[in-house]
C-alpha cells in the first residue's frame, strides 16, 4: 500500500516538475531527468525493506535489462516521428517496447552481462538515431497542459497498479518498467513544437538511462553483501556522477 501511495504522490509531482524544466532547458533536458530512477528506485528500496535483500538483488537486475525495452521505445518513437502521425508514432514506439521487454524477460543473466547488454543497446540506438537539424522552437503552452499530464500521468500509473496484481509474473515483468512518462513527455512535445522536439526528448532518456544502469548495477552487486543503506546510497552517488557527464551531451 505504501508503494502505490509514493506512486500515486510522485507521478504527478515528477511529470510536473521535469515538463516544467523541459519548458526552461529545451525538451532534451527533460528526457535526460526522465532516464534517472526517480520513482523504480524509492519503489525498489520499499521492496527491499519489505522482502529482503535476495529479492532487492533480484529485481534491480530484471528492472536494468528494462533498459532496453525503453531504448527500443525511445529509439522507434525517434524515427517514427518524423513520417508518422502521432497516434501511428504512440503505436509503433509501444509496439518496440513490448517486444524489446518480451525479450529480456527471457533472459537470466548475471547482473554484470545485463549492465552490459543495456549499454551496448544504449550506444547503438544513440549511434543510428536520428539527426536533429531542426530548430526547436519554443512555444507557450495552454494553461492545462500542466495539468492533463499530471492526470495522464497519474491514469497510467493507478490502471498499471490496478492491472499488475491480475497478471503472472511473466506479464508483470513486461510491466515493469513501462514508460509512461517517456510517452507523455515525447508524445505532448510532438504535438506542439514538432518531430525534432519529440525526438529530442528521445535522446535525453537514453543519455539518462546511462545513470540508470549504473545505479541497478551497484545495487544489484552491493545490495546482499553491503546491506541497504551502503548499497543505495553507493548507488545514488555513483547515478549523479553518471548523469552529471552526460548532461553535456544533451545539447
Amino acid at each position: 500500500m505504501l508503494i502505490v501511495a509514493f506512486k500515486l504522490i510522485a507521478s504527478p509531482c515528477l511529470i510536473g516538475a521535469v515538463s516544467l524544466a523541459g519548458r526552461r532547458w529545451g525538451p532534451a533536458v527533460s528526457g535526460w531527468l526522465i532516464g534517472l530512477p526517480l520513482t523504480s528506485a524509492p519503489v525498489l528500496f520499499f521492496l527491499t525493506l519489505e522482502h529482503g535483500t535476495a529479492s532487492a538483488a533480484t529485481a534491480a537486475q530484471g528492472i536494468m535489462l528494462g533498459g532496453v525495452a525503453v531504448a527500443a521505445f525511445c529509439f522507434a518513437f525517434a524515427w517514427a516521428d518524423f513520417y508518422l502521425r502521432w497516434w501511428a508514432t504512440v503505436l509503433v514506439a509501444l509496439g518496440a517496447y513490448l517486444l524489446a521487454a518480451w525479450a529480456m524477460h527471457m533472459l537470466v543473466l548475471p547482473v554484470t552481462a545485463g549492465a552490459v547488454l543495456v549499454l551496448i543497446a544504449l550506444a547503438l540506438a544513440l549511434w543510428r538515431f536520428p539527426p536533429l537539424r531542426e530548430h526547436i522552437s519554443p512555444t507557450t503552452p495552454p494553461r492545462w497542459d500542466l495539468p492533463l499530464r499530471m492526470l495522464l500521468a497519474t491514469a497510467i500509473i493507478v490502471t498499471l497498479t490496478s492491472v499488475v496484481p491480475l497478471l503472472g509474473p511473466r506479464l508483470v515483468g513486461l510491466l515493469s518498467v513501462f514508460p509512461a512518462f517517456v510517452l507523455i513527455l515525447g508524445t505532448f512535445a510532438l504535438r506542439q513544437q514538432g518531430a525534432t522536439a519529440s525526438a529530442a526528448v528521445m535522446r535525453g532518456v537514453l543519455l539518462g538511462l546511462f545513470g540508470f544502469v549504473a545505479f541497478y548495477l551497484i545495487v544489484g552487486l552491493t545490495v546482499v553483501s553491503w546491506g541497504i543503506g551502503a548499497a543505495f546510497l553507493t548507488a545514488t552517488i555513483a547515478t549523479l556522477a553518471v548523469q552529471g557527464a552526460t548532461l553535456a551531451l544533451t545539447k
